[in-house]
């Protein structure tokens, strides 16, 4: 196949070029901006492989050859790069053959230095004195560019080893990040703070540094500790079962339960115990905003349970406080417990006095966001009275079917007041939908005002009905796919009001 004025290689490489450009354009559509400019590279030697035909018997037939072989080879760089582009990026993948980019390009010069010695022979060139020639070449570029070739075949054993690949999460000296390029020459890491970190590959083949998190696995994970002293009188017991029962029902974002967390006795101090918490980050990304979380949820279980931070017995603490202080804050903290009492329908039949008496009863329960207060069918005899804060009731069906999100309660809401009242089991599960400030209010708590005014109870049975009719509304009504509500019967406020009577002994 030969057109007039063209090479008889032209012809053949238009079609290469039009038959892959083809196969090629739609799949690597990202990379259309290169492979357009590899089209008008080879136009443009198509067009000096035309004009040196034009021109033919116009101008020195050496200058007319080297202008055509010239053309040619610049032709068949073209043809060699999309050639490449198919066979690497395209067929090989819809094979599910991964190969390493660096090896790639490296193959594809390779082929570039092949057909550039073939058309200088074909041009006249001989080999002996061309390998020559390019041997000392060779030495000379091999020797002025140590640490560039370095950087190169350090980057090529990257990728073909595996050892390093473009999302994993590595630590070198102080500097931690993901990795999002491997190159020639370098390997790019983005850090936390957004920083884009180039460390030359000879650096990454000559010194040691870490996997933290590897892309590889079914679910990336890094494990994180978190460490809290707590005072020596607390037994150990204590403490880790509180805290690993909270880190695991609790709903903290970013933390995985698989492997299962775990909390240790560490050391020892002068007055005070060291203990460590081990957990598994899901995304290193916000490695530190988790921790911070995790802090959260700790101090939150530990002040529920009544312990402490400790400090050092060596530290001194110079506060000057004298008694009228100390006075006005434990009045300040009554006057808002009363207040949150105040507002709450079960106990506004109580006089100013009791309601008093019932605030100094009460005992600070804070949580932290996606605690959970207590779950459905749970027995615990007290209430929750929440101070700031927002909290969601859930309601379980009967046969295991979907929770359903039956109430949203914030600041003067109360929750529990079934279990307190009656020692029945609960009938939802509550859980912190932001930071909590509540008090805790158990049976001991109310049972001294109750005894005093047994009348109490009937007043208190009516509320207690109205709600605990709601959740019978609930399982009827998903039984028969209906949720009519219904009025609270004489009869069942009489079987309340017993059971409260019988439940404190009045």
């Amino acid at each position: 196949m030969t057109i007039p004025y063209l090479s008889t290689e032209a012809p053949f490489a238009l079609l290469l070029m039009i038959v892959i450009g083809a196969l090629i354009f739609r799949p690597l559509l990202a990379w259309r901006r290169s492979l357009m400019n590899t089209g008008v590279f080879f136009l443009t030697c198509l067009l000096g492989d035309l004009t040196a035909g034009v021109l033919e018997g116009s101008l020195q037939p050496a200058v007319l050859h080297w202008l055509r072989e010239m053309a040619v080879f610049g032709e068949g760089l073209a043809v060699i790069r999309y050639l490449g582009l198919a066979f690497f990026d395209v067929v090989l993948p819809r094979l599910h053959v991964h190969v390493a980019g660096i090896l790639a390009d490296i193959l594809v010069i390779i082929v570039y230095v092949a057909w550039a010695f073939l058309r200088l022979n074909m041009g006249g060139v001989e080999f002996s004195h061309l390998f020559a020639t390019s041997a000392v070449l060779t030495a000379v570029v091999a020797i002025s560019m140590q640490e560039t070739l370095g950087n190169l075949l350090g980057g090529l054993a990257l990728q073909m080893d595996n050892s390093l690949e473009i999302g994993d999460w590595i630590q070198m000296n102080d500097v931690a990040g993901r990795v999002t390029d491997i190159q020639w020459r370098y390997t790019a890491i983005v850090t936390r703070s957004g920083e884009r970190v180039v460390i030359p590959n000879s650096h990454l083949m000559k010194n040691r540094y870490a996997v933290i998190c590897n892309k590889r696995q079914a679910v990336p994970l890094q494990r994180r500790t978190i460490s809290f002293n707590v005072d020596l009188s607390v037994a150990p017991a204590r403490v880790t079962s509180a805290v690993l029962h909270d880190l695991e029902t609790a709903r903290i974002v970013n933390v995985s339960l698989e492997p299962p967390p775990s909390c240790l006795l560490l050391d020892f101090g002068p007055g005070y115990a060291r203990y460590q918490l081990r957990y598994w980050l899901i995304d290193p990304g916000i490695d530190d905003p988790t921790d911070s979380d995790v802090r959260h949820h700790v101090l939150a279980t530990l002040q529920r349970e009544g312990i402490r931070l400790a400090v050092s017995d060596q530290t001194i603490h110079l506060v000057q406080e004298n008694k009228a202080h100390r006075e006005e804050v434990r009045a300040r903290e009554l006057d808002r417990r009363v207040h949150a009492i105040a507002h709450i329908d079960l106990f506004a039949r109580l006089s100013d006095d009791e309601q008093r008496e019932l605030a100094h009863r009460l005992i600070p329960a804070p949580f932290a966001k996606g605690d959970t207060l207590f779950r459905q069918g749970a027995v615990a005899h007290w209430l929750y009275i929440i101070a700031s804060g927002e909290a969601e009731a859930w309601w379980q069906p009967p046969d295991g079917g979907q929770q359903r999100l039956i109430d949203t309660r914030g600041p003067g809401s109360v929750f529990g007041e079934l279990g307190l009242m009656t020692g029945a089991p609960r009938r939802s599960t509550v859980v912190a939908i932001s930071d909590i400030e509540a008090y805790r209010l158990d049976k001991a708590g109310f049972e001294q005002i109750l005894r005093a005014r047994p009348e109490l109870a009937e007043g208190i049975s009516v509320i207690l009905e109205r709600r605990r009719s709601r959740f019978d509304d609930l399982e009827k009504g998903y039984a028969q796919g209906q949720t009519g509500p219904r009025p609270p019967l004489s009869s069942d406020v009489a079987a309340l009001r017993k059971k409260i009577r019988e439940f404190f002994g009045l």
